[in-house]
């Protein structure tokens, strides 16, 4: 029965549903654990001080730069099946030493910050290990039937998460959320677990060629260490046209999110007053976002896909953000604001993640664990660490008003939405048969 439901929302094929369902239900608890962190990440952000985001980003950058080299060495030495649920368990234990650290002590500007770069190589290093796991279990003709539906995991948990948040933040306080989170985490660390035995005792029905295709070998291997150095992530993307491109797209994407997301802090911070409140204004937005972006998997990415392509999907956020910032630009008002970043969140979720994590099924075994997640956190934490300085420039420096912000966003996702195009080109070149 649960089969027959599933193929009303999916293409299934036989012997897919298990490991679907696992690796839905690890995104799921992994998202709920995620959304109920960032309101409450946002909303110490600004009593850490607006003017510090910027520098804060930059922090993120540089914990990236210094943990990429030791993730790149796990990979290279270790099987998924171990060092991808340590991954888990070393977060969740990290949230219960912030829980302590928060009610230790009164003064929370410093423990805010380092709060803020925390969650911020949670969310990327968490996600990155997942989805390297899910294009390694998955074939690129799996990935555009399936991805949807398993990133629709990530804005159910997106509901979840953020509901509780909106329920709790006020009556029990933001800090006490964290020990909810680590439970959820733990939670996603069982159905990983799940998900990793399935496929490895069901390559076979994956992919029933199995000696013959090139996805089925790499799943043959999943078992083994990836291999290569530590910096083996560097020289994989530095080497690759198609990577670089990758690389390119996702540091654009955060020039055109990191833009809005600050002018969205700016106009929270005078709004209201307490942790508490913002947490439960940004559970709220984060609330609807999700819904819509939940729509939008079960119901219309497999099809949009199939009846569009990848080319016309991944250029087609940049487009609308071109709008969306062109209007803030001609009416600079907040209400403006929350639905422009809003539409880009739920587009993001529900078109541009599930297409940008497509990309890596047409590359090697270790470049989508390896240069993945270094696309997935150096380069996306350098894109907020730049474009939260240019901001800065902007504003403080040049005295750039919110009018001035929109063009010069307009300007930059039309030149997001050029590379998307070619990005895509080049996907389908290499999706094509002798390639």
């Amino acid at each position: 029965m649960l089969s027959q439901l599933l193929r009303r929302l999916v293409v299934l094929q036989p012997g897919e549903a298990p490991v679907l369902l696992a690796s839905f239900a690890t995104l799921l608890f992994t998202f709920s654990s995620y959304t109920m962190l960032r309101p409450v990440r946002d909303a110490f952000g600004i009593t850490s001080g607006l003017d510090t985001i910027p520098y804060l980003f930059w922090a993120v950058f540089v914990a990236m730069l210094l943990l990429q080299p030791l993730y790149g060495w796990l990979t290279s030495r270790f099987p998924r099946s171990l060092f991808l649920p340590w991954v888990y368990m070393f977060f969740a234990a990290n949230l219960l030493i912030f829980w302590f650290w928060f009610r230790l002590q009164t003064d929370h500007t410093w423990i805010a910050r380092s709060y803020y770069v925390w969650v911020s190589v949670f969310n990327l290093f968490v996600l990155a290990a997942f989805w390297g796991l899910m294009a390694d279990v998955f074939t690129r003709e799996q990935a555009g039937r399936l991805f949807g539906f398993i990133w629709a995991g990530a804005s159910s948990g997106g509901v979840i998460g953020p509901f509780i948040d909106k329920k709790l933040a006020v009556p029990v306080g933001a800090v006490n959320l964290l020990l909810i989170s680590a439970g959820l985490l733990l939670v996603a660390l069982v159905f990983m677990r799940q998900a990793i035995r399935s496929q490895r005792g069901g390559d076979a029905r994956l992919a029933p060629a199995a000696s013959a295709t090139p996805e089925a070998r790499a799943t043959a291997d999943a078992q083994r260490g990836i291999g290569g150095g530590v910096l083996a992530a560097f020289s994989q993307v530095f080497r690759s046209p198609y990577l670089l491109g990758i690389a390119a797209f996702v540091l654009l994407m955060t020039w055109v999110n990191t833009f809005l997301y600050l002018e969205q802090q700016a106009f929270v911070a005078k709004a209201f007053t307490s942790a508490d409140q913002r947490t439960r204004f940004f559970a709220s937005i984060d609330l609807y976002v999700q819904i819509a972006s939940l729509a939008m998997q079960f119901l219309l990415f497999s099809r949009l896909y199939r009846w569009f392509g990848m080319r016309a999907l991944l250029a087609s956020v940049p487009l609308m953000m071109a709008g969306g910032y062109a209007l803030y630009a001609l009416a600079p008002a907040f209400m403006v604001l929350v639905i422009v970043y809003a539409v880009r969140r739920v587009a993001d979720y529900a078109v541009t993640r599930p297409c940008r994590d497509s990309l890596f099924t047409v590359v090697s075994r270790e470049e989508k664990y390896q240069a993945k997640s270094l696309i997935d956190t150096f380069a996306y934490r350098g894109g907020d660490a730049t474009s939260g300085s240019l901001h800065k420039l902007l504003v403080d420096g040049l005295g750039a008003g919110h009018a001035a912000v929109g063009w010069i966003g307009a300007v930059i996702a039309a030149v997001w939405a050029l590379l998307a195009l070619g990005l895509g080109r080049a996907f389908q070149q290499r999706g094509a048969p002798g390639t």
